[in-house]
């Protein structure tokens, strides 16, 4: 009999297979990203010279906050997935079967998972060709993408939970609309915390895209304060598991009402 791993695996598969199957939906998806990258990036180069900013390249600054909130923008949809799922009767059928119900939910936020990832890579890879420099290698990319796939599933399992409550796709939308935008200007996205007034940067601690651009722009520099990478890696983890706990919780909720 193979297990809730197997299975959850194979759902990924079949949800990978439809995105496959429609690389427009891919590019459409980069476009915001690369907006933000190479016209914020044009718009506020300058802004380095201001005193508290601490200098350096804007792009160096702007790519992982790119990054973040590219992870976030598109993994806050994953409920719109879902709900197309229980209207095509999709989700019904698979009920029927003797499939993990953890793996039901679960294989669209790995599916998002891989999808964050490659973005993540590409953008970081347009930086690189617009001429950002990445002082801790490697290793500090890898960190920068591990973070934003775990913000991903926060937001990911949270919209799936979402999904599961409201099935209406005007709520996702207007809850996802109403979020995003003091989401990311409640961060260091695109502004240095030195240049935000003090009730921002106090709000900004307790803000878990905030956590991620903390650890990955520690980890992507010379000298990496690991500190902040390992408190803030953390707290997005258990933030992580609890908003898949969470939507494993409703999924539970929903079969119980078909």
């Amino acid at each position: 009999m193979s297990t809730t791993l197997d299975q959850t695996w194979y759902m990924t598969q079949r949800q990978l297979m439809a995105i496959v199957r429609q690389p427009v939906f891919v590019v459409i998806t980069l476009v915001q990203p690369v907006i933000w990258l190479f016209l914020f990036g044009s718009l506020f180069r300058k802004v380095v010279e201001l005193p508290g900013f601490g200098g350096g390249s804007y792009l160096d600054y702007l790519v992982p906050g790119v990054v973040v909130m590219s992870a976030v923008s598109s993994n806050m949809w994953a409920g719109m997935g879902t709900l197309e799922e229980i209207e095509r009767g999709t989700l019904n059928r698979f009920l029927t079967t003797p499939v993990s119900r953890a793996a039901l939910m679960n294989a669209n936020v790995v599916q998002q998972g891989f999808s964050t990832a490659g973005q993540s890579v590409i953008i970081v890879l347009l930086g690189k060709l617009g001429g950002a420099d990445y002082p801790g290698g490697i290793g500090g990319i890898v960190l920068l993408i591990i973070a934003s796939i775990m913000l991903g599933t926060v937001f990911g399992a949270f919209s799936n939970a979402l999904g599961m409550l409201v099935r209406q796709r005007e709520s996702i939308i207007g809850i996802n609309t109403f979020l995003l935008l003091p989401l990311t200007f409640l961060s260091s996205a695109f502004m240095a915390p030195g240049l935000m007034p003090s009730w921002m940067r106090h709000v900004a601690d307790f803000n878990p895209v905030n956590w991620a651009l903390v650890a990955g722009r520690s980890a992507m520099s010379a000298d990496p304060d690991w500190g902040d990478v390992l408190s803030r890696g953390g707290g997005l983890l258990a933030l992580a598991l609890a908003a898949v706990w969470l939507s494993t919780r409703t999924f539970r909720s929903y079969q119980k009402s078909v």
